[in-house]
């Protein structure tokens, strides 16, 4: 079925009984407009200027493009006509059209922007602007390409949504007509279809379109297992067409008798969603029972609840298969009753009641904005643009925090969500969550800042671990406090792309003011060693740091610093050559300063010669895993390139290190006030007696230490089993208090600390 025929569908004076069926790519191709006159026809609904300047687009489009074939060996005007042909269906405005005539102009024939702006106006050229891809700039790879080129996109969509419709309505031409293409090539285009474009008009409600879409995709990507369900399909179609005929028949009279009118559709899956039931439930084609079902539009909402009744009526409905879009839409604004049914065969139906403007937008999203903008009257389908506005902004808020073009591009794939579990706000405000969020989502999805300073949450008003799956119906409490930040183990839970990019966001930029003040510090302490100061960053010293910045190949001063505190540059290399800089400039080393160097090489590292650690530090400066340092031991950090590692003295991995990269290495020392306790991980041998565990954390938490973690192993228990724990203690003397007291414990034979 062509988005032209399911168009007219859409509208109520066409309404008509129809088994659907999945449309092959030729007869998508007759619906389709190849000449400006044809294309004419369906532009009745507008007026006479703007029509004229449809048709001056169209010569302007029909010139650029001149001599340029498809790969098909037609003229290229002709996409462009029938990408026109598709957007006029959702009477879309005559800028839009002219966008759409024009979408390739500035990647493909040499216009420019501003050429667009005089001859068609600046908001028609910022159209095929959005619509253009970022070919002519150099990339890396043609992922990054690609992935920069989608930015742009969803970008100016996030401005304008016609920029997506027009980018669809493209993407499903080019998919229709791809044959002529070289396999790989064409498998490539599909898989960017079905993971980014297909759940992108499944987001803003074109069903329509996102079902044919994935069919398309399915068809060449896997070619053999697209023909091979579409005979079972169309085997399957001819045996149960007399079962579908008579229940029909039946829910036709069935509505007469009780004097509702109503229109019935019969839909049949695509070939794309059984073959996708049958991977997800193992099964074969002959185990997909719900083929088939049907569509009951009736003309307002109250007798949807009452065509439910009669429907119950008529055939028992199975238990738990309800569901109510109506009272919750989905979050792409998709409305409508669905209930499974038993017929006379025994096997299970789905039913679909809805309303003409519910079945408007279920099927044209948001779309029906511009299909139905005249005569709409219940507002569904400016709820759909509502709900696509949500989503748009989103899209802003995703790029305000992501630099990266590939990472913005992973965000977005991770928000195209095609399920939704909808939960509660204490206010009985319902937000729609991708299926498997936790009350992380939930508080980013409430605001930011209450996202940032999440502690704790309830969940029915039980208190839940932040990385609890959420369900339909969950009434969701999140509490926050003022010193609280986000963890990065919060990335492996989270499931919206919004969440994901704040956390990331945040993360970034902790560590990149962390690594600057490291990074200053450890130059300071560098460049006293070669007996000089660090010169202010002050327009004196400008064209000092350019060209320290130039050498070094960072873009900024901050930068370097950042590159310094996170090891990635060595602080004594750089200071070298600042030292060289400087020399240059007529600054001579110092004495004093040369003295205070050396003093702390070799001597009591006192002041701001050593990094000190107190227990604040974030993600520049981390405690090793392998010997769990702890305040009492004597430690070094080691830089590599991550930001600055800190090991005991006495760490074998750490030993390692230092004699294969000794230059990599600085001193520490703990802060006299800590501001939390550190993790040690601590052996315990027990007798398998009953109440042993009972005895060591009684006895751990007899010496006001707790337990973080316990690991038991794998093996099974025989007479003694050795006991790993990670225990949060003040320091070595604290330590050394909760080992003396789980000696005393009867059924503990042996601890002690776990060294590497």
């Amino acid at each position: 079925m062509s988005i032209r025929s399911f168009a007219a569908d859409l509208l109520p004076a066409k309404l008509h009984s129809t088994l659907a069926r999945a449309p092959a790519a030729a007869e998508s191709q007759q619906a389709e407009v190849a000449t400006f006159a044809e294309l004419s026809e369906k532009l009745a609904y507008l007026s006479k200027s703007d029509l004229k300047k449809v048709r001056e687009a169209y010569k302007f489009a029909d010139q650029a493009h001149l001599g340029q074939l498809r790969a098909s060996g037609i003229p290229y005007i002709t996409h462009p006509l029938a990408v026109t042909g598709l957007v006029a269906d959702w009477k879309l405005d005559a800028t839009a059209l002219m966008a759409a005539l024009m979408h390739d102009t500035i990647e493909d024939c040499g216009v420019t922007k501003p050429e667009l702006i005089e001859l068609f106006g600046a908001p028609t050229a910022d159209l095929v602007d959005g619509l253009t891809k970022l070919d002519k700039l150099q990339f890396s790879t043609r992922e990054d390409g690609q992935a920069e080129s989608f930015r742009k996109m969803l970008l100016a969509m996030s401005r304008d949504v016609r920029v997506i419709l027009i980018k669809l309505c493209d993407r499903l031409h080019n998919m229709r007509t791809m044959d002529a293409m070289a396999p790989a090539k064409r498998s490539r285009i599909a898989r960017e279809t079905i993971e980014i474009f297909a759940p992108i008009a499944h987001r803003l409600g074109l069903n329509q379109m996102y079902r044919e879409l994935q069919d398309l995709s399915f068809r060449f990507m896997y070619p053999w297992r697209y023909a091979a369900i579409g005979k079972a399909l169309e085997r399957a179609r001819g045996t149960r067409r007399d079962i579908v005929d008579r229940m029909r028949r039946d829910v036709e009279k069935s509505f007469a008798e009780a004097r509702t009118k109503v229109t019935v559709y019969s839909r049949e899956k695509t070939v794309f969603s059984i073959y996708r039931k049958m991977r997800e439930k193992h099964a074969g084609f002959a185990q997909v029972n719900d083929i088939f079902g049907f569509r009951i539009v009736v003309n307002s909402l109250p007798e949807c609840y009452l065509s439910l009744g009669t429907l119950h009526q008529m055939y028992k409905p199975v238990p738990g298969r309800f569901k109510d879009y109506i009272a919750i839409p989905k979050a792409n604004g998709y409305q409508s009753l669905h209930t499974t049914l038993v017929n006379p065969l025994g096997t299970a139906v789905e039913f679909q009641v809805r309303t003409e403007e519910m079945h408007a937008v279920a099927e044209a999203g948001i779309a029906a904005h511009w299909m139905y903008k005249a005569g709409a009257q219940s507002g569904r389908p400016d709820e759909a643009q509502r709900l696509g506005a949500m989503w748009l902004q989103s899209l802003i808020d995703i790029q305000s925090d992501t630099h990266d073009s590939s990472e913005f591009l992973e965000h977005i794939k991770i928000d195209l969500f095609p399920e939704a579990v909808y939960v509660f706000t204490p206010k009985s405000k319902i937000l729609a969550l991708p299926r498997g969020a936790t009350p992380i989502d939930f508080a980013y999805a409430i605001h930011s800042d209450v996202g940032d300073h999440c502690v704790a949450a309830k969940v029915n008003g039980e208190p839940v671990a932040l990385r609890t799956e959420l369900k339909s119906g969950d009434v969701v409490e999140v509490s926050t406090s003022p010193n609280a930040r986000p963890n990065p183990s919060w990335l492996n839970s989270v499931r919206t792309g919004r969440a994901r990019s704040k956390i990331r966001h945040f993360l970034k930029n902790l560590e990149h003011e962390e690594s600057i003040i490291l990074g200053e510090k450890l130059l300071t302490q560098a460049l006293r060693n070669e007996g000089m100061a660090v010169p202010a960053d002050d327009e004196e010293h400008a064209a000092l740091w350019q060209s320290l910045t130039r050498w070094s190949g960072s873009r900024s001063r901050a930068e370097l610093m950042v590159d310094i505190g996170l090891g990635r540059k060595i602080a004594s290399i750089v200071a070298k050559r600042l030292s060289q800089l400087l020399g240059e400039r007529g600054t001579r080393p110092g004495a004093i300063a040369l003295t205070m160097g050396r003093f702390a090489d070799n001597e009591a590292q006192v002041g701001q010669n050593v990094v000190e650690i107190d227990g604040s530090e974030g993600a520049s400066v981390q405690l090793a895993t392998c010997c769990r340092p702890i305040p009492g031991d004597e430690v070094a950090g080691y830089f590599g390139g991550e930001g600055l590692t800190v090991h005991t003295k006495d760490c074998s991995i750490g030993r390692r290190l230092r004699e294969r990269d000794g230059e990599r290495w600085m001193e520490v020392d703990w802060a006299e006030q800590l501001t939390r306790q550190f993790e040690s991980a601590v052996s315990v041998l027990v007798q398998n007696t009953k109440g042993a565990l009972a005895q060591v954390a009684q006895a751990i938490s007899a010496a006001e230490a707790d337990i973080t973690h316990i690991d038991m192993g794998d093996e099974r228990a025989a007479e003694t089993t050795e006991l790993k724990l990670l225990v949060s203690v003040r320091d070595r003397l604290h330590l050394a208090d909760v080992l003396r007291t789980l000696k005393r414990a009867s059924a503990v034979l042996r601890a002690g600390r776990i060294k590497p």
